[in-house]
């Protein structure tokens, strides 16, 4: 009959796919649990935490969608790690479970619309948004005001005794403040600071010991140390978000507990907000991600938590997690990937700088393919071997950098790189100098190097050319046409017909670009000439002191090493660059091209003069170069960090580590709408 055959059809095409299926689970619990062991035991990942997510999430579908593949020992059925052997098992005395994830908007307000419906709510119940301190997490114990446990997750049940070693984290009072409850037992997140991190790893690697991949790894691997004294020397900081249970006080909400621990000399969660609607929640993410790199530690995500207790109790928890909380996931700055090859640039001053060549990996929103390496001790000292799988990290949007290899997953084909001994743009020798880091090609004639300085030169920074970007300043170069930067001042309209990309209007505009150039300030000249340990500020003391160029030109060492703090280095770089014969020609050339640099004096007039401004993360209507022109032509200055004798931070988007240490020293800090109010009013 044909309903059936259509049956049995349908049952053999589920059958094979639930055969399909029950391996894939088998294939991913089994790289889930060695992952597991690999984090949680050995303290030694081999994979990022988005990668080892997409294997939970994949999973957990497939059980969904066949939930006869459920196993008891399945990951998605425990909450995580296995205690290790080395300390004592602490068994704790309510579950700690970890927390289910969401990974976008809609999986956010999936979870809030799931809260109203059980609490029977007709609106967003109150809750608490937190950073997600990517630390180690720990349950304290404290009797009568005193210290008495510290104990890490495990398995959510039965933990490893880490008191000892937690005795030795000076933010972890070992006696309470005030009046303590009779018994408390709180949930926080052991963390190591992002600039002890990169200290600590420097340490090991210039030791020829292993580099940790990341600060939670740090952090573990320091917590959980044999000998205390090594935990000790490592500043780990803690800070407290939960409460599990509590003896002689009554406490009816999350904000309340966060008081409490406050008044009791305990850290918490900076930047920890009561929201009471899901807009709320929202901007408080968007907030939180923006500013991710201005706090010291690291995080990868907010917890969102109900703020009252009556109704976390009311919604319970499955065997995992808590219905209560969520974690909301911000992209991930880590990923690992292959390290294909390790190739070299050549840099404006011969630098020749080594770089990975990587198997192309999405990281924040961008595929990355090639990261820095910076030079070729860095590459030794963190163990890099071409063919190895590395974690690469791109934090802040900055370049990306190899963090640091897996060793435990190398096959024994992996190549040591060795700087090559000739130029690979002009095959003149590479050289190292004694007590130089950096290897260097000595041809001033190098091509690279000859690309290098004329885009250095052209750049916003410098004299800012417009319309010569790198692909132009390579073609006029090919085409003969230039050599060196004063070539671009003898350029006409008629040089650059035929060129690639150059009609008659794009001709026009960069003849345009470059005549404006002629008068641009000294400084932006000096900066534009590259001189070695010269940069903006640099150059900008230079100009104000001597005001021509000929006269920097002429200042004897002991002088230029006087000025306003340059001192011997900058002085002796800025020496012998004069003193080369080829920049004799170039400045003798570039006053033939018409080039009459405008001169600066030593005090600046005007509205903000004597006021320093300090400009982080992204304008909306200035890029940082035009904001910093507006400040100098009102006599202000602007520094490029933030110190005590900053008066004023602006702030845009994306802000960074600037704006902590505004708020640390008590800087006047200004929005962008402000701020323009300032340019206009003065």
């Amino acid at each position: 009959m044909p309903t059936t055959t259509g049956s049995s059809s349908l049952r053999r095409g589920r059958d094979a796919e639930l055969t399909r299926a029950r391996k894939r689970v088998e294939e991913l619990r089994a790289r889930i649990e060695h992952h597991d062991y690999r984090y949680y035991v050995l303290a030694a990942p081999e994979v990022s935490d988005a990668e080892y997510d997409a294997l939970v999430r994949e999973l957990a579908g497939l059980e969904q969608r066949f939930p006869e593949l459920i196993t008891k020992d399945s990951p998605t059925q425990r909450v995580g790690e296995r205690p290790s052997t080395l300390f004592a098992p602490a068994r704790h005395s309510e579950p700690l479970l970890s927390l289910d994830n969401a990974f976008d908007a809609d999986e956010l307000r999936a979870w809030f619309a799931r809260v109203e419906k059980n609490l029977g709510t007709r609106g967003c119940p109150p809750v608490f948004c937190e950073p997600k301190i990517d630390g180690v997490s720990v349950a304290v114990v404290y009797e009568r005001g005193r210290l008495v446990r510290a104990a890490t997750r495990g398995d959510g049940f039965v933990g490893e005794d880490v008191t000892a070693n937690a005795r030795t984290i000076r933010s972890l009072p070992t006696r309470l403040r005030g009046s303590p409850p009779e018994s408390l037992e709180i949930r926080g997140e052991v963390f190591l600071p992002v600039a002890e991190f990169e200290r600590l790893n420097f340490e090991l690697g210039s030791a020829g010991r292993p580099l940790f991949a990341n600060p939670r790894n740090a952090a573990a691997g320091s917590l959980r140390q044999k000998d205390p004294k090594v935990t000790a020397s490592r500043p780990l900081r803690v800070v407290f978000h939960g409460l599990v249970r509590v003896r002689g006080a009554v406490l009816e909400t999350h904000g309340e507990a966060l008081e409490l621990f406050r008044a009791l000399g305990l850290g918490v969660p900076a930047g920890a907000r009561r929201c009471t609607s899901v807009g709320e929640v929202e901007t408080y993410v968007r907030e939180l991600e923006g500013r991710r790199h201005s706090f010291e530690h690291e995080m990868d995500g907010v917890v969102v938590k109900l703020d009252e207790y009556d109704a976390c109790a009311e919604l319970g928890a499955t065997s995992k997690a808590p219905r209560w909380a969520i974690a909301f996931k911000f992209a991930s700055e880590e990923q690992t990937t292959s390290l294909k090859d390790v190739r070299v640039s050549v840099g404006r001053t011969g630098v020749v700088t080594p770089f990975a060549v990587l198997e192309p990996v999405r990281i924040g929103g961008v595929t990355v393919s090639l990261a820095t390496l910076h030079n070729e001790d860095e590459i030794a000292r963190k163990d890099l071997r071409i063919g190895d799988t590395v974690v690469v990290r791109r934090a802040g949007d900055v370049i990306p950098e190899v963090v640091a290899p897996v060793p435990s997953v190398r096959t024994g084909a992996e190549r040591r790189f060795t700087m090559p001994r000739r130029c690979p743009a002009c095959d003149e020798p590479i050289s190292r100098d004694a007590g130089e880091i950096a290897s260097y090609c000595k041809n001033l004639g190098c091509p690279a190097q000859v690309l290098a300085r004329l885009v250095h030169f052209a750049s916003r920074s410098a004299m800012d050319v417009q319309h010569l970007g790198e692909r132009t300043a390579a073609t006029l170069i090919e085409r003969g046409l230039v050599d060196d930067p004063a070539d671009l001042f003898f350029l006409e309209v008629e040089d650059l017909s035929g060129l690639p990309g150059f009609g008659p209007r794009a001709a026009a505009n960069l003849i345009a670009a470059i005549d404006e150039a002629r008068a641009r300030p000294l400084e932006r000249l000096l900066v534009g000439l590259g001189i070695r340990h010269v940069g903006p500020r640099a150059a900008r003391v230079l100009a104000e002191q001597f005001r021509s160029i000929e006269a920097v030109a002429r200042a004897p060492e002991d002088e230029l090493a006087t000025v306003n703090g340059l001192g011997p280095v900058v002085a002796r770089a800025v020496r012998e660059f004069f003193e080369r014969p080829e920049t004799r020609r170039l400045i003798d050339d570039l006053r033939r091209g018409g080039v009459r640099p405008r001169e600066s004096g030593p005090d600046r007039a005007g509205p903000l003069a004597g006021k320093t401004f300090v400009v982080t993360g992204t304008l909306a209507t200035l890029s940082r170069e035009e904001a910093k022109d507006r400040i100098e032509a009102l006599g202000g200055r602007v520094a490029s960090s933030v110190s005590r004798s900053t008066d004023y931070l602006v702030v845009g988007e994306r802000a960074g580590s600037k704006l902590a240490a505004a708020r640390r020293l008590g800087t006047t800090t200004m929005d962008e709408e402000r701020f323009l109010d300032v340019l206009s009013r003065s």
